[in-house]
């Protein structure tokens, strides 16, 4: 898989309700890719996935691919189905994700290999982001970022810091990408930077964060939304900001606050 391709192919984001959505269309075909980071097995997220699919399905009238991201075995065993919706032995939907862990992506820490194919090099990160050799991952990663323009670089710079959730390995991403001298900005994030920049840090991250939200599909209710606009401190917005870059429901968001997350 690539972000762009030279040939007839194009891959491009189209929505941002699931973690990441891709349409991949030629002169014949489309394909959508819907890409779900998963840290631990749940119904819930089950039925959001079935969902995910048997819409995407009728709107863009087109096959569905979901693909699952576990970073441990436990999680990838149940992930991989089959989920059945519908009587035990006549299920309406039958759902049979394609699922990425550390027992089938490879441990990628050579910068030729990485350059190569820096998609699974960004998958190869994302499932091993618990392992003692996740910094190896990440830094031949960076390295091979330098390789390809930097639209592309962005994408997938983006994509792995959202991926690596709220994990140690996601700082250290970040201290990897701010030490370099090129900077790989996509538009999202450079829209999120600048509203710091423009406000005042404070409301700056307040409008961030609310932003993050809405980009996420992640429902506000009123008093959620007072509750942030209320809070002058920035650390904590800041965490929740990090917070809300993985997050499914606002109990997420706030869940260093005494509330319990759900589970993703």
């Amino acid at each position: 898989m690539s972000v762009l391709d030279t040939a007839l192919t194009e891959l491009h984001p189209i929505e941002r309700r699931v973690d990441t959505l891709l349409l991949q269309e030629s002169e014949s075909s489309k394909l959508i890719f819907a890409i779900e980071s998963q840290l631990s097995d749940t119904k819930v997220k089950a039925a959001s996935w079935a969902y995910y699919v048997a819409h995407l399905h009728a709107k863009y009238e087109c096959p569905v691919v979901l693909l699952v991201v576990c970073s441990d075995l436990g999680t990838a065993k149940w992930a991989r189905g089959p989920h059945k919706i519908g009587l035990d032995d006549w299920p309406s939907l039958t759902l049979t994700p394609i699922v990425y862990a550390p027992d089938n992506v490879p441990v990628i820490t050579d910068l030729a290999e990485a350059a190569e194919d820096l998609a699974l090099t960004v998958f190869s990160a994302l499932t091993h982001r618990r392992s003692p050799m996740v910094a190896d991952i990440l830094e031949v990663l960076a390295e091979a970022l330098d390789t390809t323009d930097t639209e592309t670089a962005g994408y997938f710079a983006e994509f792995t810091e959202v991926g690596l959730g709220n994990t140690p390995a996601r700082k250290m991403w970040r201290n990897l990408m701010s030490s370099l001298t090129r900077t790989y900005q996509s538009e999202y994030a450079q829209m999120i930077r600048a509203e710091g920049r423009a406000e005042g840090r404070a409301e700056g991250e307040t409008r961030a964060l609310l932003l993050v939200l809405e980009r996420r599909g992640v429902e506000v209710l009123e008093a959620d939304r007072e509750r942030i606009q209320a809070c002058t401190d920035t650390a904590v917005l800041e965490g929740w900001l990090d917070r809300a870059l993985d997050a499914i429901s606002m109990k997420d968001v706030f869940a260093d606050d005494g509330e319990e997350a759900e589970a993703v």
